[in-house]
């Protein structure tokens, strides 16, 4: 009897859950698709760098708060959910899924070395009837430039010896309404034969919305996140007017939002934080630039999303003379390092800029967040601070309490009621009175 080729195979392990899947990075996109496998009947085996990510999904102690492992113990225990640091083992899985970080550099410059050593390994050990899926978010040709084009070196073709295609993550930390089963997955196949293999793969988790190409579902990952980053700068400039004219944002979006069509409620904050909004629309600019267009829209709203914090700072400064004190030697307690409320997530967070530009004006810094403990570095920053308790005495000795995440677990009236002054960048404390201009929005 005649083998089958490649292409039958691995649909036909897909299909009855024989195909086993490797998943390379295991942080807030990987970790949850890889539960998501495994409770599906899927054998998922994850893969990281860093060993001690191994080692909890090994013991079953979860490393992301809002990611919990306990659910899933009896998956780790029966090994069909393991992870691994030994990248040899890639040539064991039938399916590999690439979640990898794809950051930005000082100069905005994609930084696609995580993708590109991925790449480097994986060719290492490409075998014929694998396929491969990108899920990191880069720019449109990312998937054919960067990926195929190694893969092809080993003497192979896409879509005849291995599968290649493009799924984009589309992660949300910490909202309980959506996961990975529920959220449709774009996929974009390098051949069609490609497309229809990621597509079964992918279907059988969630609702699948199959296009053209790699490229296609490239530009759309980063067409939803610059949709937000410039709806966002449009508030946050808006925000700033509100201000200068006495006028609550917060309350006019509300009342925008009641029209029932043409409108979308975006709400302003301290600046962007997370791995995608704040990044991702500069990926296009970049290789817009290929081309030459200049993309002045995406441009523009990072400029004002950036310049949040020195925004947030001002309005500190001015709170402060207000109420008789300079910022130079105040003491401001800063509540909510992550990037946004209910996850210990802080990548890209506009706590980290604000803090150091407090801190290079004199200010005394404190922090307070339930989600993160202690403030790890980054590759900008290096804070060697702990969370403080949020005790009556801290709040009382600050002179000024600064919101820049509003963590459910505050207790705003609590707070509100022993600080002398609370600059608001969250409208967390609308529904509280105060006299004497003690809550000042920012």
């Amino acid at each position: 009897m005649q083998n089958p080729e490649p292409f039958e195979l691995l649909i036909e392990k897909i299909e009855n859950r024989t195909a086993r899947l490797g998943i390379i990075g295991m942080g807030y996109v990987g970790l949850p698709l890889a539960i998501t496998f495994a409770e599906k009947g899927f054998q998922v085996t994850g893969f990281d760098i860093d060993q001690k990510k191994c080692d909890h999904i090994k013991s079953g102690r979860t490393y992301i708060r809002h990611i919990p492992l306990d659910p899933v113990k009896h998956l780790i225990e029966s090994e069909m959910f393991n992870a691994t640091t030994k990248f040899e083992r890639l040539s064991d899985m039938d399916c590999i899924i690439i979640c990898v970080p794809t950051p930005l550099t000082e100069k905005r410059v994609p930084d696609l070395s995580a993708l590109s050593n991925t790449a480097e390994t994986i060719a290492r050990f490409l075998r014929r009837g694998h396929m491969v899926v990108l899920e990191s978010t880069s720019y449109p040709g990312t998937t054919e430039e960067l990926l195929m084009e190694r893969f092809k070196a080993t003497g192979m073709e896409p879509g005849v010896d291995f599968f290649l295609a493009f799924s984009p993550e589309r992660e949300d930390p910490g909202n309980k309404r959506f996961s990975v089963t529920n959220i449709p997955k774009i996929v974009g196949g390098t051949t069609f034969a490609c497309l229809k293999a990621a597509n079964a793969l992918y279907s059988s988790i969630t609702k699948t919305v199959p296009v053209k190409s790699t490229r296609v579902a490239e530009f759309a990952k980063i067409l939803e996140n610059t949709f937000r980053s410039v709806n966002i700068a449009l508030v946050n400039e808006l925000k700033m007017l509100a201000h200068r004219m006495g006028i609550d944002i917060f309350e006019v979006i509300e009342a925008a939002a009641t029209k029932p069509f043409g409108f979308i409620p975006f709400y302003p904050g301290p600046g962007l934080g997370g791995h995608c909004i704040p990044i991702d629309p500069f990926y296009l600019t970049w290789k817009a630039r290929e081309y030459g267009v200049i993309t002045k829209f995406i441009e523009l709203a990072g400029e004002i999303n950036t310049m949040m914090p020195d925004y947030v700072v001002a309005r500190i400064m001015d709170a402060l003379n207000r109420h008789g004190k300079c910022l130079n030697g105040s003491t401001i307690l800063v509540l909510g390092v992550a990037y946004k409320k209910d996850v210990d997530d802080d990548r890209e967070s506009p706590a980290y800029p604000i803090m150091k530009s407090l801190a290079g004006h004199g200010a005394n810094i404190m922090y307070n967040d339930p989600w993160i403990p202690k403030l790890r570095p980054t590759r900008k920053y290096d804070f060697k601070m702990v969370s403080v308790p949020l005790e009556q005495q801290t709040i009382e000795n600050a002179d000024a309490v600064l919101i820049l995440t509003a963590h459910s677990d505050y207790d705003f009236e609590f707070i509100v009621k022993h600080a002398k002054l609370v600059i608001d960048t969250r409208n967390a404390t609308a529904d509280i009175k105060s006299g004497h201009g003690k809550i000042v929005p920012a």
